[in-house]
């Protein structure tokens, strides 16, 4: 365990060796952030680096008003989706009919992380940023539609799209390992 009130203070003065302790314990926690909404490794290594040198850059600015970790996650967000965004040409996927709330699938419970980061690269950019957003990060669908330009139904839109999508996915996966293993 770190003791972050003093690693923050000694960054903000810009002690390489705490910049370093920093990096070392949240780096994979905020990597797998970039992973989730960029595809490639690359390129989400790419944008993990960039915002922890705005972190890093901007460290002094952080007045302890809100949680540290949170504010280095809205970083590797806000990283990932101007990615998207300038590299990517991100475009959501439209599709209006048959939309209907997807069902539960108890199968993810068994799944690991990779496996779920697997399905989730496997959607189209504007479901899995949507997806990511509301359902990892915990944004409302006025704050993903304003953060991305888009309208709310837009936002509402995508997620459904997004939980169909996963959920067929899901499926596909768990009828090959049962087809398989005999299960």
């Amino acid at each position: 365990m770190i003791n972050l009130d003093n690693i923050l203070a000694n960054c903000q003065n810009g002690d390489r060796k705490a910049q370093k302790e920093l990096y070392d314990y949240y780096g994979p926690m905020l990597l797998a952030i970039c992973r989730r909404y960029v595809k490639e490794q690359d390129d989400a290594e790419d944008v993990f680096i960039q915002a922890f040198y705005k972190i890093f850059s901007n460290i002094s600015r952080f007045k302890s008003e809100g949680s540290f970790e949170g504010w280095m996650k809205r970083i590797m967000i806000n990283e990932s989706l101007m990615f998207l965004r300038q590299r990517k040409n991100f475009h959501l996927t439209l599709d209006h009919t048959n939309i209907k709330q997807a069902d539960p699938y108890s199968v993810v419970d068994a799944m690991s992380y990779e496996e779920l980061l697997s399905l989730l690269n496997e959607l189209p950019d504007g479901y899995r940023t949507v997806f990511n957003l509301y359902v990892i990060e915990g944004y409302k669908h006025r704050e993903i539609a304003e953060e991305l330009n888009i309208s709310i139904n837009t936002s509402k839109s995508q997620l459904i799209q997004a939980k169909k999508k996963m959920q067929e996915l899901i499926k596909k996966k768990h009828k090959l390992n049962v087809d398989r293993h005999g299960r």
